[in-house]
């Protein structure tokens, strides 16, 4: 799929956009460390532009029709400039971790400018240990996590020495349309979904079994989302009122760790990762004072609902299921078990499928209408928290011959909600990002070592399980001991 000028967001996009508030930022992003003297401004920003033709919609903006006359639109940015979305800082010696994690807290905090292409990315110079970072902030109406592991691509290089294709042409941008045509495009756009509907039903028309298998299938999923709706997720210290600042903090983990406890203890890689995540909430809410027993937690996890090798487009292509959380279970190998069974009941069930009609539907809403659903969708009664664990790529990548260390992903804060927890995968590692609410979560940290004790925990058990002597630990514990505890954030 080509991004053109004029492009219609779908409902999912544009439900980003209301979803927007003052405490409630909709941008996505990440944190990548990379090793060696850190590349100029300058050329960081000629070789960024040198490859934006592959990503055309960066140098795009949000269009809005007026009287609300359907869903904006993607139009050319006449005054883009690579200089206003390229920033640039250094951290003061000596160049912590925590250092990088303060900034990283800041510029998340603060919101995209809807009148310009929506992402930024800081250059960050003066990281100790000869290493400099990128902090990317992308708006979540222009890209979800699996077509970014693509853009990814675009900026950084499979080998040491940088690729060069063929230079482009310098970049002409379309016209700008008038309200006058925004409005025509809106109504068109309007007026297109009776034939989509009609469309749809001569499908039906020529292969009605197959149809009314499809349409039964949809019912019940549509029917076990509501269901989940039903069943409020429990009230608990992470859905409270946010503000606008943000902390962000971040382990580093083996990923052969979350495979060991799978080929020792069951189920997949990301059962895996979803133990451990409610493991280590369970810790932090006992030392928090929640009585955990009887306690499950929801997860608003997002799945992709995009064909298979369709990842060439941005866009959101996702859909949402709550999973559970049992933190509960003290017992890692029983909350495993719990973890296992709920999500192969869940693929096995028709919630993902209910959520992807939901947002077909969504297509078909006035903008109005759309604004209500996207608030109801975020609502605390349905999640407690966003996790979100996306396979990144097992090889080293390269910025300008410099190699990537560490690719650390940052998820958003809905209205209420204090946490969230994003995972990748990259190189043989899995990185966790946690980013909370400045006031509600000034002990994540705290949390980000709680989950480095529950994988420790769940690899010695896999490893016992396996029958093997040696008690492998996960990366960076080897230097931990009881009276001093290891740094969480950044490690690696």
């Amino acid at each position: 799929m080509t991004q053109g000028h004029k492009d219609r967001l779908t409902a999912i996009d544009a439900s980003f956009l209301h979803q927007e508030r003052s405490s409630s930022h909709m941008h996505v992003g990440a944190i990548t460390i990379l090793e060696g003297p850190p590349t100029s401004r300058e050329e960081f920003a000629e070789h960024l532009e040198s490859r934006l033709h592959l990503v055309p919609r960066y140098r795009q903006k949000l269009s809005f029709p007026r009287f609300e006359m359907g869903r904006p639109f993607w139009t050319d940015d006449p005054r883009f400039n690579i200089d206003y979305h390229v920033r640039h800082t250094g951290l003061a010696a000596p160049g912590k971790l925590e250092q990088l994690r303060g900034l990283a807290g800041r510029i998340f905090s603060q919101r995209l400018d809807r009148s310009k292409p929506l992402w930024e990315i800081w250059l960050v110079q003066g990281l100790e240990g000869n290493r400099f970072a990128l902090i990317s902030k992308t708006h979540h109406a222009l890209v979800d996590g699996v077509s970014g592991v693509d853009i990814a691509t675009v900026l950084f290089d499979l080998t040491p020495v940088p690729q060069k294709g063929e230079p482009e042409p310098p970049w002409e941008p379309s016209p700008q349309p008038s309200q006058a045509e925004l409005v025509a495009e809106g109504v068109k756009g309007l007026l297109r979904t009776p034939g989509s509907l009609a469309g749809e039903a001569l499908k039906a028309a020529r292969s009605p079994r197959k149809t009314l298998g499809r349409a039964l299938e949809a019912v019940e999923g549509v029917g076990e989302v509501a269901w989940a709706g039903f069943n409020p997720a429990p009230d608990v210290p992470l859905n409270v009122p946010i503000g606008s600042h943000r902390r962000v903090v971040w382990l580093q983990c083996e990923l052969a760790d979350f495979k060991a406890v799978k080929d020792g203890l069951g189920g997949t890689v990301n059962d895996a990762f979803l133990t451990v995540v409610a493991g280590g909430l369970g810790r932090w809410l006992r030392s928090r004072g929640v009585r955990t027993e009887g306690l499950e937690l929801r997860g608003l996890v997002p799945v992709s609902i995009r064909a298979e090798g369709d990842e060439s487009s941005l866009g959101n292509r996702i859909a949402a299921v709550r999973g559970p959380l049992p933190v509960y279970a003290e017992d890692p190998i029983e909350r495993l078990r719990i973890v296992r069974e709920a999500m192969q009941g869940i693929k096995e069930s028709k919630q993902a499928l209910g959520a992807e009609v939901i947002s077909g539907l969504e297509d078909f809403a006035p903008p109005t209408l759309l604004a209500m659903a996207s608030r109801l969708n975020f609502s605390t009664r349905l999640f407690n928290l966003i996790v979100t664990n996306v396979p990144g790529p097992q090889f080293p990548l390269y910025l300008l011959g410099r190699e990537m260390l560490e690719l650390v992903p940052v998820a958003f804060l809905p209205e209420d909600h204090a946490l969230a927890i994003a995972a990748m995968s990259y190189n043989g590692k899995l990185d966790f990002g946690l980013l909370g609410d400045y006031d509600a979560m000034p002990d994540l940290d705290e949390l980000a070592e709680a989950f480095r004790e529950s994988l420790q925990e769940m690899v010695e058990l896999a490893h016992e399980h396996a029958g093997t002597t040696k008690q492998k630990r996960p990366a960076q514990r080897k230097n931990r001991s009881k009276k001093k505890k290891a740094a969480p954030a950044g490690s690696g």
